[in-house]
């Protein structure tokens, strides 16, 4: 499966382990919620990168004491018209201060991309070739938003903002 990261398509560093497989000794794993948390803090000892996918119907109250040693987070699309995902993303970001990798996975469609991006998503696993060339490029289409968001990116108000503030200092 093709994955896109900070807007180049990219080898896949972990290794999605299922419920039940024998984990890695090492190396980067990404397992289910349910999975993790029945031990979570053995898993965080382990060597290498550890993140977790969690479902979209699950509480991220549940992850959020794990956050600051996680590695990435991968938030489940199972519909494109479930987008419970992107309000779990969010609140990662903004509320909890998530700063790992923040993975999309399920049904990414490359029309709701930006949208995504602009939720605090900067890694996204989708289903073909295609997709993750058409998202690379969607990623360097746009450069100016206005509403704020999850991606750290400045608003057209708060870019105005900066260049008066700019311009006033220099007189």
């Amino acid at each position: 499966m093709p994955l896109v990261k900070q807007g180049r398509i990219t080898t896949d560093l972990f290794v999605h382990v299922a419920d039940g497989a024998e984990l890695p000794g090492d190396g980067a794993i990404l397992i289910p919620a349910a999975r993790f948390l029945e031990d979570p803090e053995g898993l965080l000892k382990r060597a290498g990168k550890v993140g977790v996918i969690w479902p979209n119907n699950r509480d991220l109250d549940d992850l959020v004491p794990y956050l600051g040693r996680l590695d990435a987070v991968a938030l489940m699309f199972p519909s494109f018209r479930d987008g419970r995902a992107y309000s779990q993303a969010r609140l990662l970001r903004e509320r909890h201060g998530f700063d790992g990798e923040l993975r999309a996975t399920g049904q990414v469609l490359r029309d709701q991309f930006v949208f995504m991006l602009r939720a605090g998503f900067d890694t996204f696993e989708v289903k073909k070739d295609s997709d993750a060339e058409a998202f690379a490029s969607t990623a360097k289409s746009y450069s100016v938003f206005y509403q704020p968001t999850g991606d750290g990116r400045l608003t057209a108000l708060h870019r105005r903002m900066q260049l008066r503030h700019s311009e006033s200092a220099g007189q």
